[in-house]
Protein backbone atom coordinates (compact mmCIF):
# COMPACT_ATOMS: atom_id res chain seq x y z
CA UNK A 1 0.00 0.00 0.00
CA UNK A 2 1.25 3.99 -1.01
CA UNK A 3 1.26 6.82 1.36
CA UNK A 4 1.95 10.12 0.59
CA UNK A 5 3.42 12.38 2.84
CA UNK A 6 5.62 15.54 3.46
CA UNK A 7 8.69 15.28 2.58
CA UNK A 8 11.55 14.64 4.63
CA UNK A 9 15.37 15.68 4.97
CA UNK A 10 16.07 12.05 4.15
CA UNK A 11 14.03 11.77 1.28
CA UNK A 12 16.12 14.33 -1.09
CA UNK A 13 18.58 12.02 -2.70
CA UNK A 14 15.28 10.02 -4.25
CA UNK A 15 13.65 13.36 -5.01
CA UNK A 16 17.21 14.88 -7.00
CA UNK A 17 16.81 11.37 -8.68
CA UNK A 18 13.51 12.40 -9.55
CA UNK A 19 14.07 15.86 -10.79
CA UNK A 20 16.39 14.35 -13.11
CA UNK A 21 13.52 12.29 -14.49
CA UNK A 22 11.36 15.44 -15.19
CA UNK A 23 14.34 17.42 -16.59
CA UNK A 24 14.89 14.61 -19.20
CA UNK A 25 11.28 14.29 -20.06
CA UNK A 26 11.83 18.25 -20.67
CA UNK A 27 14.90 18.34 -22.20
CA UNK A 28 13.77 15.06 -24.72
CA UNK A 29 10.83 17.22 -25.31
CA UNK A 30 12.55 20.46 -26.17
CA UNK A 31 16.13 20.37 -25.70
CA UNK A 32 16.59 24.08 -26.93
CA UNK A 33 15.22 25.49 -23.95
CA UNK A 34 15.89 22.22 -20.95
CA UNK A 35 19.38 21.16 -20.16
CA UNK A 36 19.54 17.67 -19.50
CA UNK A 37 20.53 15.72 -17.41
CA UNK A 38 20.07 18.14 -14.48
CA UNK A 39 17.84 19.54 -11.74
CA UNK A 40 15.53 22.16 -10.51
CA UNK A 41 16.79 22.27 -7.35
CA UNK A 42 20.18 21.47 -5.16
CA UNK A 43 20.00 19.17 -2.27
CA UNK A 44 21.05 22.14 -0.03
CA UNK A 45 18.09 24.13 -1.76
CA UNK A 46 15.69 21.32 -1.09
CA UNK A 47 16.67 21.38 2.75
CA UNK A 48 15.43 24.37 2.70
CA UNK A 49 12.34 23.82 1.24
CA UNK A 50 10.99 20.24 2.91
CA UNK A 51 8.87 20.52 5.77
CA UNK A 52 7.38 24.16 4.76
CA UNK A 53 3.39 23.80 4.90
CA UNK A 54 2.98 26.96 2.56
CA UNK A 55 5.14 25.53 -0.10
CA UNK A 56 4.12 21.85 0.92
CA UNK A 57 6.42 19.15 -1.29
CA UNK A 58 4.91 15.67 -0.92
CA UNK A 59 6.42 12.16 -1.10
CA UNK A 60 4.37 8.63 -2.29
CA UNK A 61 6.02 5.69 -0.76
CA UNK A 62 6.22 2.58 -0.48
CA UNK A 63 5.55 0.04 2.45
CA UNK A 64 9.35 0.01 2.98
CA UNK A 65 9.54 4.45 2.90
CA UNK A 66 11.13 3.80 -0.85
CA UNK A 67 10.02 7.26 -2.45
CA UNK A 68 8.07 6.65 -5.47
CA UNK A 69 6.84 10.14 -6.46
CA UNK A 70 6.29 13.78 -5.74
CA UNK A 71 4.43 16.65 -6.20
CA UNK A 72 6.40 20.19 -5.33
CA UNK A 73 3.11 23.00 -4.63
CA UNK A 74 3.31 26.27 -4.14
CA UNK A 75 1.00 28.74 -2.02
CA UNK A 76 0.30 31.76 -5.00
CA UNK A 77 -1.84 34.42 -3.03
CA UNK A 78 -3.28 37.65 -5.06
CA UNK A 79 -5.04 40.23 -2.35
CA UNK A 80 -6.34 43.61 -3.27
CA UNK A 81 -5.38 43.64 -7.01
CA UNK A 82 -7.30 46.18 -8.92
CA UNK A 83 -8.72 43.58 -11.61
CA UNK A 84 -8.52 39.63 -9.73
CA UNK A 85 -10.24 38.50 -7.27
CA UNK A 86 -8.56 37.71 -3.44
CA UNK A 87 -8.25 34.26 -4.34
CA UNK A 88 -5.92 31.72 -2.39
CA UNK A 89 -4.14 29.21 -5.61
CA UNK A 90 -2.05 25.82 -5.03
CA UNK A 91 0.31 25.68 -7.16
CA UNK A 92 1.72 22.39 -8.66
CA UNK A 93 4.89 23.29 -9.68
CA UNK A 94 6.32 19.81 -10.64
CA UNK A 95 4.42 16.27 -10.64
CA UNK A 96 6.86 13.17 -10.74
CA UNK A 97 6.31 9.41 -10.78
CA UNK A 98 9.59 7.49 -10.84
CA UNK A 99 9.66 5.44 -14.39
CA UNK A 100 10.06 1.99 -12.19
CA UNK A 101 6.82 3.21 -10.53
CA UNK A 102 4.58 3.97 -13.74
CA UNK A 103 1.22 2.29 -13.47
CA UNK A 104 0.81 2.28 -9.57
CA UNK A 105 -1.38 4.81 -9.43
CA UNK A 106 1.19 6.54 -7.93
CA UNK A 107 0.41 9.67 -9.67
CA UNK A 108 -3.27 9.32 -8.30
CA UNK A 109 -2.38 9.18 -5.15
CA UNK A 110 -0.29 12.32 -5.15
CA UNK A 111 -2.88 14.16 -6.92
CA UNK A 112 -5.64 13.65 -5.04
CA UNK A 113 -3.30 14.15 -2.04
CA UNK A 114 -2.98 17.51 -3.35
CA UNK A 115 -6.14 18.33 -3.82
CA UNK A 116 -7.55 17.26 -0.61
CA UNK A 117 -4.63 19.19 0.98
CA UNK A 118 -6.14 22.31 -0.83
CA UNK A 119 -10.08 21.92 0.10
CA UNK A 120 -8.17 21.01 3.85
CA UNK A 121 -6.05 24.36 3.84
CA UNK A 122 -9.38 26.68 2.37
CA UNK A 123 -7.11 27.21 -1.33
CA UNK A 124 -9.78 28.41 -3.69
CA UNK A 125 -8.29 25.96 -7.30
CA UNK A 126 -5.43 24.12 -8.19
CA UNK A 127 -3.49 24.94 -11.04
CA UNK A 128 -0.22 23.95 -12.90
CA UNK A 129 1.58 24.42 -15.88
CA UNK A 130 2.10 21.66 -18.75
CA UNK A 131 4.33 21.54 -21.70
CA UNK A 132 2.97 21.04 -24.47
CA UNK A 133 5.65 18.32 -25.41
CA UNK A 134 4.79 15.86 -22.89
CA UNK A 135 1.06 14.30 -23.81
CA UNK A 136 1.48 11.70 -21.40
CA UNK A 137 0.90 14.94 -18.72
CA UNK A 138 -1.44 16.64 -20.56
CA UNK A 139 -3.78 13.69 -20.69
CA UNK A 140 -2.82 12.10 -17.24
CA UNK A 141 -4.26 15.89 -15.77
CA UNK A 142 -7.00 15.87 -18.03
CA UNK A 143 -8.22 12.14 -16.62
CA UNK A 144 -7.61 14.17 -13.39
CA UNK A 145 -10.56 16.38 -14.20
CA UNK A 146 -8.50 19.67 -14.69
CA UNK A 147 -9.10 21.66 -17.50
CA UNK A 148 -7.37 24.44 -19.58
CA UNK A 149 -7.01 28.09 -17.65
CA UNK A 150 -5.06 29.84 -20.03
CA UNK A 151 -2.73 28.39 -23.26
CA UNK A 152 1.00 29.96 -23.20
CA UNK A 153 1.96 30.52 -26.68
CA UNK A 154 5.60 31.39 -28.38
CA UNK A 155 7.02 31.73 -32.12
CA UNK A 156 11.39 30.45 -31.79
CA UNK A 157 13.40 33.01 -33.63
Amino acid sequence: MNTVRMAQEKDIPAILELLVQVDMVHHNGRPDIFNGPATKYSGEELRTMVGKETDPIFVCVDEEDKVLGHAFCETKQILGHHVLTDIKTLYIDDICVDEKARGQHVGTSLYDHVISFAKEHDYYNVTLNVWSCNPTAMKFYEAMGMKPQKVGMEVVL
